[in-house]
């Protein structure tokens, strides 16, 4: 293992319920994919949470993969970083734990204003089996009272992409106090303001207890039990809405909030479960649902009728598919996802229109020959397919960037529409200027 840092750097239950309304046409895949792994994540994670740090014990090229992600240069000081096996670790000529405490005191006696680390597993660390969760309690006991050690895994053998935040919150979970307070529990990150607003909306309606997962504290973690309500913000937490049901938390079923439609009907769901009526809420939300779909239309004419490809990587792909589709007119061609979970994606599924072709999993060679068959408008993929389809002459869209982006909420609808606009305009003016 590396003597320095290098900074910067479960699959879900499928309930096998019906489909709705839509009556999708769902095909599985099973080969070749190109997403990122759940070390990516952590990219999102560092940042909503000050006080923790994100150890990766891997390899260079994980250091690599997460600080590029990140854009950071290499001297700057993130809250992330890299323990890096060497040849000596992976050949097992020398004792990896031994290495990783020591790397772990340095890091602490640099860095004493972290609260929580995170060992963050990596696809080298689970070839060569370093017990991280042994090492999480060792470390735990040996800094006690200075800073909580926690691990999950973010390996591409077991994750991808946005399922690093999921195993994240599924290792803060046993930490979570019990209360059977009557809570609202916004679950998953979102940024600051968007946060603050949704805040704000839920009490002019009549929710005064909202609390989140992840907090922006990580020792100020949130309680749950049978009078909490959890309200998914992102559709990638399979794992961690069936962990806080379990502890008794009530699930509320609604589409998410992408989109001015998404945003009303995700925040109204929260409102029924307390009991708040509907006049309430419209005197609440409707003035904001009428800016936000005045500020949507200028980019509704541009992507009205365009057809629309979305490959898989983020899970992030079917209320997106709802929102271009419903808000913005949009074609879909085929929208792809990682992973389906019929019981978190029923509301958004009910909602898209009839015959929508979805894939779940990747076969990628596949997939990209039915793109270039179709030649959509527009191809939602990742960085690894972006540039070979745009020498192609295809329009695309990062995926990647709607994950790092604020897009949730009716005041983000435009902003939102507008990560689409853009590449076809720039693909527009590339082609004809």
């Amino acid at each position: 293992m590396g003597a320095s840092l290098a900074p910067g750097q479960p699959t879900p239950c499928v309930d096998p319920a019906p489909l709705g309304a839509s009556q999708a046409e769902v095909r599985q895949e099973s080969g070749q994919r190109e997403v990122f792994c759940g070390l990516t994540s952590i990219v999102w994670l560092h940042r909503r949470m000050p006080d923790a740090f994100f150890l990766v014990v891997g390899s260079r090229t994980c250091a690599h993969l997460i600080q590029s992600a990140a854009g950071v240069m290499i001297f700057a000081e993130p809250r992330f970083g890299t323990a890096i096996l060497g040849e000596r670790d992976l050949a097992g000529l020398a004792d990896a734990n031994d290495e990783l405490d020591r790397l772990v005191r340095e890091l602490l006696e640099r860095r004493p204003e972290i609260r929580t680390l995170f060992l963050v597993g990596s696809c080298p660390s689970e070839v060569i089996k370093l017990d991280l969760a042994r090492a999480a309690e060792r470390l735990s006991s040996q800094f006690l009272g200075q800073v909580r050690v926690l691990n999950y895994s973010g390996s591409g053998i077991e994750t991808t992409f946005t399922q690093g935040e999921d195993n994240a919150l599924l290792s803060m979970l046993p930490l979570m106090p019990t209360s059977e307070v009557e809570q609202l529990l916004i679950v998953g990150t979102l940024a600051d303001g968007v946060e603050d607003r949704f805040r704000t909306l839920f009490e002019r309606m009549g929710i005064s207890s909202v609390a989140s997962l992840p907090p922006r504290r990580s020792t100020e973690l949130p309680a749950v039990g049978p009078g909490t309500r959890i309200l998914l913000a992102q559709p990638f937490l399979s794992g961690t809405a069936r962990a806080l049901e379990r502890r008794g938390a009530q699930r509320i079923q609604a589409p998410y909030p992408f989109g001015v439609e998404g945003s009303r009907a995700w925040m109204a769901a929260a409102a029924a479960a307390f009991g708040i009526t509907p006049p309430q809420v419209a005197a609440v939300l409707d003035p904001l649902v009428e800016r936000g779909r005045q500020a949507l239309e200028p980019h509704r004419r541009l992507l009205e009728g365009r057809r629309l490809f979305l490959l898989p990587d983020s899970q992030m792909e079917i209320p997106l598919a709802r929102f271009l589709s419903r808000e913005c007119g949009m074609e879909l061609v085929e929208v792809g996802t990682p992973y389906l979970d019929r019981a978190l994606m029923q509301a958004e599924l009910d909602l898209l229109p009839p015959g929508t072709s979805i894939t779940e999993g990747q076969d990628v060679e596949r997939q990209l020959e039915r793109v270039r068959a179709s030649r959509p408008d527009l191809v939602v993929c990742g960085l690894g397919l972006a540039n070979p389809l745009e020498a192609e002459g295809m329009a695309t869209k990062w995926s990647i960037e709607l994950v790092f982006s604020p897009i949730h909420g009716c005041d983000q609808a435009a902003d939102l529409a507008e990560l689409f606009s853009r590449p076809l305009r720039r693909h527009s003016l590339l082609s004809f200027g």
